[in-house]
């Protein structure tokens, strides 16, 4: 019996009464003979050994009954798995769960669900001696719904011991949804709660949070666009130029969904003094709005590091791959929190800044499309094939070459003859008895003029000029 008697149970017995400076000889001998039954004079018999260890057992069970309460278990149970992800118009489903050991009163059990975009930051200035914080908290509710499992109409619910189960439905909203998303500065968050409200008692709750994705679908015309842009830069350290440094870039599409992998056609002419270094980044821009007040977090998520383009030489990419990585989608659509990306593609020059060149990209959630989109797609391949054609072309066309240098004379003259219309009558008759357009392929090949820089009609030196008001 001694062995399941702890340290403070001990105190019990052994503590003074109250308003006694100390135990008398009587009660140190009846807890003596609680503690240690066998060692209790032999006086006592058996059966009032079996009663005190009785009542020391019934004092330590309603001790721990006392410490731990009346209820069990206090949880919500959804009816899809913890990583189930919702969007706008479904149910959130589930119920909550209340183990009892003993029976409790209860003045109410309520349920809300509630979708909220919330920022908050603070800002510091120095006044005088001392320093200043400005508070910047903005947040927007999308929505927000309640059910009484067990209403409040002013009467108490007695739930008997066991386990006791409320299911509860809400339906989400069709539209005015955005993703959910937790950043520095701020967040989008889904949740159901409950609230268990008891008579003199502290309210009992449990919240549960839940995963909404918004989608967005990357096979729409203004995604599938290519993006292109170009940027020079004269590098200059102190007072001293080092030449000039140009980067051209282009991908074939402006939206990507995660675990893709955007091909980049980048060219970088290097007329400069030194070894440039061409580089790829993937950007997230997290930019929070409140009180008229913005506050922008960057942070790379994925880089690439091509080789180095020496001096006076052209270093090109031709679709190197940069795969995007595991991250939230876009959130374009929320009043207090946006995230954005953009495709970075940069040239470090030692010793000055680096010429840097933005894309735009919008990360969505539906990926492309291998039939529906086909045509977009080749079509955008197409174009940017194109545009790479275009800019690779040198800005002063050369002439083009002496026709002489092409076709000798003696093919010249042949072709002059089989032109010439003959001077017979018969023989002009029984030409133009035959299918004239034979005579008209026979047109396209006539030898162009000769070209020259030197205008053969030139204005005449004597002839009076026109005068622009007649």
């Amino acid at each position: 019996m001694s062995e399941i008697l702890s340290v403070s149970d001990i105190k019990v017995f052994a503590r003074s009464p109250k308003g006694k400076g100390r135990q008398t000889e009587r009660e140190r001998e009846s807890a003596h003979q609680v503690l240690c039954p066998l060692s209790a004079p032999q006086t006592a018999t058996s059966g009032a050994v079996d009663e005190r260890a009785s009542r020391t057992v019934t004092l330590l069970e309603d001790k721990a009954e006392m410490k731990v309460g009346k209820i069990r278990g206090f949880s919500l149970e959804a009816d899809r798995a913890d990583d189930a992800v919702y969007s706008r118009g479904q149910s959130v489903c589930g119920r909550v769960v209340v183990e009892l050991r003993a029976a409790v009163r209860v003045r109410s059990l309520a349920v809300y669900a509630k979708g909220m975009a919330s920022v908050h930051w603070l800002e510091s200035r120095s006044v005088g001696m001392n320093t200043v914080y400005s508070d910047y908290s903005s947040f927007h509710t999308y929505f927000k719904k309640r059910q009484q499992a067990i209403p409040d109409n002013g009467e108490v619910t007695v739930l008997q011991a066991g386990r006791h189960e409320f299911p509860f439905s809400f339906q989400l909203p069709e539209e005015n949804l955005v993703t959910s998303f937790e950043g520095k500065h701020g967040s989008v968050r889904y949740w159901v709660k409950a609230k268990l409200h008891r008579p003199w008692a502290t309210v009992k709750k449990i919240k549960r949070e839940f995963t909404v994705i918004e989608p967005i679908d990357i096979n729409t015309p203004s995604l599938l666009a290519p993006q292109a842009g170009t940027k020079e830069k004269l590098a200059r350290v102190w007072y001293c130029n080092l030449g000039h440094v140009s980067l051209t870039a282009k991908i074939d599409r402006k939206g990507y969904t995660p675990g893709e992998v955007i091909p980049i056609f980048a060219e970088v002419d290097n007329c400069c003094s030194r070894t440039v270094m061409p580089k790829a980044a993937i950007v997230q821009m997290q930019t929070f709005i409140a009180r008229g007040t913005m506050k922008q977090k960057k942070s790379v998520v994925a880089t690439l590091q091509g080789e180095g383009v020496a001096t006076r030489k052209r270093g090109s990419w031709h679709g190197r791959p940069l795969k995007i990585p595991p991250v939230s989608p876009s959130l374009l659509q929320c009043r207090v929190i946006r995230v954005e990306y953009v495709l970075r593609v940069y040239v470090e020059i030692p010793g000055t800044s680096k010429l840097s060149l933005e894309l735009p990209l919008v990360i969505g959630t539906i990926p492309l499309h291998p039939f529906g989109s086909r045509t977009s797609s080749v079509g955008s391949q197409y174009s940017v094939d194109i545009d790479w054609l275009r800019l690779a072309l040198p800005e002063r066309p050369e002439p083009p070459p002496e026709y002489s240098a092409v076709v000798s004379d003696e093919e010249a003259e042949r072709t002059d003859q089989r032109l010439s219309i003959p001077e017979d009558e018969e023989e002009l008759g029984g030409l133009l008895e035959r299918p004239f357009f034979a005579y008209v392929q026979e047109f396209r090949y006539r030898p162009p003029p000769i070209y020259s820089e030197i205008d053969p009609h030139p204005q005449r030196s004597d002839m009076r000029r026109r005068c622009m008001t007649c």
